[in-house]
């Protein structure tokens, strides 16, 4: 039976990750860093097959020796754990650079022990987007980088992190006999299935109640490229799966402004706080996935993934009257 391990198995996209896995028949083996902590992890256990094919690991990516024990007799390794910060870091050299930079590096040396055959390292839109020479009213492709020092220069540090780690792995794929793919996707968001409030979730609650803004009924019109969780799911799957896969891919669905997002919304949920003023941002947000939807890959109407996301919240109690705004929540 086919064997395969999910770093950061409990995370917001690694749990989809997992689900797809086992429904697919996969053995899969998944890092935490407390296998018996049940708030983070024991929706996990819950999964259909879970008790028969799942295996979970305590290991941290900065633990060379874990992270071989996990992958130990896995053909496959789909690295998703990564630190995605808020919008302040105090110290991004140990919340960022170091979790995303070193423990990719310990990931691709435990897959090289273990005889890994192949890994798909899950960067991010991030590692694309930061690039002033790209011509503004061009489609941003495979080619384009995230520009490390202007990131830096804007203290943008989860941005320099995905994209040096980025780098660091494709490098390994011309060094190594090691098949490495990324996958950099958009703006993600979806249904949750862990019960710890991820980042990007946080910001669509945001748009919904107004505790969440800094200035209240204010929104910046940002540009944003998107992709529903579920679909990066299957993209992370069909590039492990298909041997025509190579180098890097860039997966997203849609590019919209806030504004327009919000509008959407609110036309299929009206009633909540929606913003009501916005601040115009300048920047286009304009990412190609031509070359992932030539691998085969399909997603969902986006009117589909805000539906979907937003009973979501109303089932799990978030968008309930009364409820404070979560800065971390746990149900």
């Amino acid at each position: 039976m086919k064997r395969v391990c999910v770093t950061g198995a409990g995370g917001y996209i690694a749990s989809w990750v997992v689900k797809l896995l086992l429904s697919k028949g996969y053995m899969v083996h998944g890092t935490v860093r407390d296998p018996c902590d049940e708030k983070k992890n024991g929706h996990l256990k819950k999964l259909k097959n879970a008790e028969e094919r799942l295996k979970l690991f305590k290991a941290d990516l900065l633990e060379y020796e874990d992270l071989c024990v996990a992958f130990a007799g896995c053909t496959g390794v789909l690295h998703v754990a990564s630190p995605v910060p808020g919008r302040h870091v105090p110290n991004p050299q140990v919340e960022l650079l170091d979790p995303a930079i070193i423990g990719t590096q310990n990931v691709l040396n435990a897959c090289l022990n273990a005889k890994v055959e192949k890994i798909v390292v899950v960067s991010s839109a991030s590692a694309v987007l930061l690039n002033p020479q790209w011509p503004s009213d061009q489609e941003m492709d495979e080619s384009c980088w995230t520009d490390i020092e202007y990131a830096k220069s804007l203290q943008q540090w989860y941005a320099v992190s995905k994209t040096i780690a980025e780098m660091q792995a494709l490098e390994n794929d011309k060094r190594d006999d090691l098949t490495v793919v990324t996958v950099c996707p958009a703006f993600v968001i979806g249904p949750m299935l862990q019960s710890t409030i991820n980042t990007t979730s946080l910001l669509i609650l945001s748009y919904m109640k107004d505790e969440g803004r800094t200035i209240r009924d204010t929104m910046e019109n940002s540009e944003r490229p998107y992709v529903d969780v579920r679909d990066l799911s299957e993209a992370i799957l069909l590039l492990y799966e298909n041997p025509k896969s190579k180098g890097r891919y860039i997966c997203s669905q849609y590019s919209l402004r806030t504004k327009e997002f919000i509008a959407k919304m609110a036309s299929f949920f009206p009633g909540y706080s929606y913003p009501k003023t916005f601040m115009e941002k300048s920047g286009r947000a304009l990412l190609s996935s031509k070359k992932l939807l030539n691998l085969g890959w399909s997603y969902r109407p986006l009117e589909e993934n805000i539906i979907d996301t937003i009973k979501n919240y109303e089932e799990l109690g978030l968008l309930a009257k009364g409820k404070p705004f979560p800065s971390i929540i746990t149900f």
